[in-house]
């Protein structure tokens, strides 16, 4: 299983939307409206690393309001949320 966290600038007022839309794409598992230099930032898994470049390549980044992202693939971690 691949993991990323992308964080994502929008246009001015588009953070909702934005969220709401990302969160309708079955591989993103969490998504968040943020304050800083980005906007919303979302967390996907997908089968490989392949999949995950594919989300973000053809979903994530053809949204009309997203104005960049910055990809971050997770290599290990660890969580403290019960599965």
């Amino acid at each position: 299983m691949a993991k990323a966290i992308v964080l994502i600038q929008t246009d001015i007022g588009a953070e909702t939307r934005v969220m709401d839309e990302l969160y309708s794409i079955p591989e993103v598992q969490e998504v968040y409206v943020i304050y800083g230099i980005y906007d919303v930032v979302a967390i996907i898994e997908a089968e490989n690393l392949e999949k995950v470049r594919d989300i973000i390549t053809n979903k994530i980044r053809k949204l009309p309001e997203i104005r960049t992202t910055s990809t971050m693939i997770v290599v290990e971690g660890k969580s403290k949320k019960s599965s």
